[in-house]
This record gives C-alpha cells, sequence and structure tokens, in this order.
C-alpha cells in the first residue's frame, strides 16, 4: 500500500456468476454476486450503518448535537443520511427524526454566517423544507423556504462551493428540482449566476475565460475551485456567452491536466498525489459527465473516462468519506455508468463498495483505513458509507450527495 491508497488487486470485470480464483474468497464472492443479490447485501450494510451513525451523532448527548450543525461533518449529514433512509425503506421514524435534527440545526445555525448548502444555513432550510414536504406539513413547507429567502449574500463572498456562490446556488437549483420548480425565481438564480461568471472572468484569460481564487489559491477541485463551480453553473440556465466560457475553461482544464490523467489541485501546482472528491479526478471526473450531458461534445465524455482509469488504479484511498475517501470516488464509476450505460463501469463502482463492505471495518480496526476526523460524518467519515451503500440499491438513481442533481 502507498501512504495514500491500497493498489488495486481486483479483476478489472467479472461476469456475474463466474468462478474466480480468489486471492480473499468472500470478496471475490462479491464480485461475482448477481448485482439484485449484492444491492440487498449492502441496502442492509446501509441501514444498519445509518443507525448506529444516529446513535453516535445524536443518541449520546446535547453537546454533541450541538457542536457543528453543518452537511459535512455536522448534525445536518446525519439528517441527510436519515432522509436517504427513509427513501429507502419508507421508515417514518426516519423520516420524523430528520425533521427534528434539522430544527435543531435551524437554531444552531440562526447566527452563522455561512450560506451554502455544504456548510451553512442554505442546507439546513434546503433539507428542511425536503423533509417537511415528505411528512406532508406545508406550513412547515413555507417556513424553511421564507427563512431561505431572507439569507443575504455578503458583498465579498467567494465563488466556490463549500462556503461560497457556488454552494449558495446549489441550493437553489436543489430546491427548485425537489420542492417545487420557480419556488426560487430564475431571474434571481439568473443574478447569482451572473456574478459568479463575471468574478470569474476578472481573472480568466484567453485560454481560461473563468478563474477563481479561496484564499489566494486558483483552485481547480470540486470543493473550493474550478470543477466545482462549472459543475454546478453547468445546472443552471446560461445564457450562450457564459455557456462558452464554462465550456472553454472546462477545455483548458483538460488540456492542462496530468499525463496520469489525473487534475492539478491548484493552477501550476506540479504534484500529481491527489485522487480525490474534492481535490484531484473523481471531482473532475463528475463535472466532465456533466459537461458531456449538457454540451454533447465527446471530449468531455473521453475526458471523463480517462479519469476513471486513474481511479481504478489510485483511487482505494484509505479513508472511507465521500469527501477525501473510497465512497465519494465510487461515484465516479456510478456517473459514468449513467452517462455510457456500460456495465464495465457499474461493475467498478460495485467493486469499491464491495471492498468497502468486506475490508472497511477490519482494515480501520487494524489502523491501515482512517474513518476520517469526524468518523461518523457525512463527507469524512462512515455516514458517507452509509449513504453510498444505500445509493446502491438502485444505482441508476444515486447522484453525490450534494454534488449530483
Amino acid at each position: 500500500m502507498s501512504d495514500r491508497f491500497f493498489p488495486n488487486e481486483m479483476p478489472r470485470f467479472v461476469e456475474e456468476g463466474d468462478e474466480i480464483v480468489p486471492d480473499e474468497a468472500s470478496l471475490s464472492k462479491l464480485l461475482s454476486m448477481p448485482y439484485p443479490e449484492l444491492a440487498q447485501r449492502l441496502k442492509r450494510a446501509g441501514l444498519d450503518l445509518s443507525q448506529a451513525v444516529k446513535l453516535e451523532t445524536w443518541g449520546i448527548s446535547r453537546r454533541l448535537r450541538e457542536r457543528d450543525y453543518s452537511l459535512y461533518v455536522g448534525a445536518l449529514g446525519t439528517a441527510f443520511l436519515l432522509f436517504k433512509s427513509y427513501q429507502v425503506n419508507q421508515n417514518r421514524d426516519d423520516l420524523n427524526l430528520c425533521s427534528e435534527i434539522v430544527n435543531a440545526c435551524d437554531s444552531a445555525s440562526s447566527s452563522s454566517r455561512d450560506v451554502t448548502f455544504i456548510c451553512g444555513r442554505a442546507g439546513v432550510y434546503s433539507i428542511g423544507a425536503l423533509a417537511a414536504k415528505h411528512m406532508g406539513d406545508d406550513q412547515l413547507v413555507r417556513h424553511y423556504i421564507t427563512k431561505f429567502k431572507e439569507i443575504n449574500l455578503i458583498k465579498d463572498l467567494s465563488d466556490e462551493l463549500l462556503y461560497g456562490r457556488a454552494g449558495f446556488l446549489y441550493a437553489c437549483l436543489f430546491l427548485n428540482k425537489n420542492i417545487k420548480e420557480g419556488v426560487i425565481p430564475s431571474s434571481f438564480i439568473g443574478t447569482i449566476v451572473d456574478e459568479i461568471i463575471a468574478h470569474g472572468r476578472r481573472l480568466g484569460n484567453e485560454k481560461c475565460p473563468l478563474m477563481f481564487e479561496w484564499y489566494r489559491k486558483r483552485y481547480w477541485g470540486a470543493a473550493h475551485g474550478l470543477a466545482g463551480i462549472m459543475h454546478v453553473l453547468m445546472h443552471a440556465k446560461l445564457k450562450p456567452d457564459q455557456a462558452d466560457d464554462v465550456k472553454r475553461t472546462l477545455m483548458y482544464m483538460i488540456r492542462h491536466r496530468f499525463p496520469s490523467g489525473n487534475y492539478p489541485s491548484s493552477e501550476e501546482n506540479n504534484n500529481d498525489a491527489l485522487v480525490h472528491w474534492c481535490h484531484g479526478a473523481p471531482g473532475v471526473a463528475i463535472t466532465m459527465v456533466k459537461a458531456a450531458e449538457v454540451f454533447g461534445d465527446r471530449e468531455f465524455m473521453e475526458a471523463a473516462i480517462d479519469t476513471a482509469e486513474v481511479i481504478w488504479n489510485r483511487g482505494l484511498l484509505n479513508r472511507v468519506g465521500i469527501c477525501h475517501g473510497i465512497s465519494g470516488n465510487t461515484y465516479v464509476f456510478l456517473s459514468l455508468h449513467r452517462l455510457t450505460g456500460k456495465r464495465e463501469y457499474l461493475y467498478k463502482a460495485k467493486a469499491f463498495a464491495s471492498f468497502l463492505l468486506e475490508r472497511a471495518h477490519t482494515l480501520i480496526s487494524k489502523g491501515k483505513m482512517h474513518r476520517g476526523d469526524n468518523p461518523y460524518s457525512l463527507f469524512e467519515g462512515l455516514a458517507g458509507m452509509a449513504y453510498l451503500f444505500l445509493d446502491m440499491a438502485e444505482p441508476n438513481k444515486a447522484r453525490f450527495p450534494a454534488y449530483e442533481l
């Protein structure tokens, strides 16, 4: 094992039902298992793990509950996982507890200046409205939508996904998709898009029309940089010149990637080390999948396919989470399967999920795998693995949480 990832010794493809010579018989059995059977195994594991996350993050003490309200590593991540669990098992207890947690997050976030979906109040109000809709509580839906519309974006707000305008824009698009189209007016969304594009053009140039800084660094990845911002913009209605700038910016990224197929974490960074959703190929790959859907250019699909090879070889990270772990990297294969319909990508998603199912807990107990600085959180820890397992039950509907719509 390198210091970042486990060597991938799994077969590149196994037909369901095939007998393969096992290095580890149990993992080999999972790889050859018919998908519906494996999906049930993953579903059961995901539901069990979501209950463990609930107990660890919400059932021990009020102090733990209120320590962090965010979706990223806080209580809102537990609420989002419980909503996913509700979608899978239709257990109203999960939905009710999701709403209870969101209510506590609403109180905890009242004085926060953070406004995004993943790390701010927009996520609280968006998920609150979603849970209320499924509970049939129209008054509570209106409460959260009203609070959402009262959010003021400060003038010096950054543009990236975790803390900036792109993260708020994602919340607007999330509400329109999941609550009702037009609940956030298109004119308001267009204003945010215009601001992001205008800021990107100030730092852009002829080769790369859009560029952004976060803490004086020009990041490329999904969390703080180009990949994340371009991804969210492509979900909005863009003017022709804006769409052209997004397209040319993505082309710039493709043409300046590493020879390995991986992507720099920031402009002029020559360290080809990170293969994470937050920095590196995985976050960029999902953005390229979206670009292939939006623009129809084969170059975007080929770029996404190239990154999948990087992730297959270097993506079995020694962490479990979705931000910088195996769970997040698995979503690249699910996205490519949805785009291409090719079984090889569903198999690769199945392989990464099977690796987690069979080995994660043992590797964690032996100190060979990191369960995250916040071990039960959605983006760093076991909640992300649980979310992936539940998503694998219906792979065509799977979406990277809080990133893909």
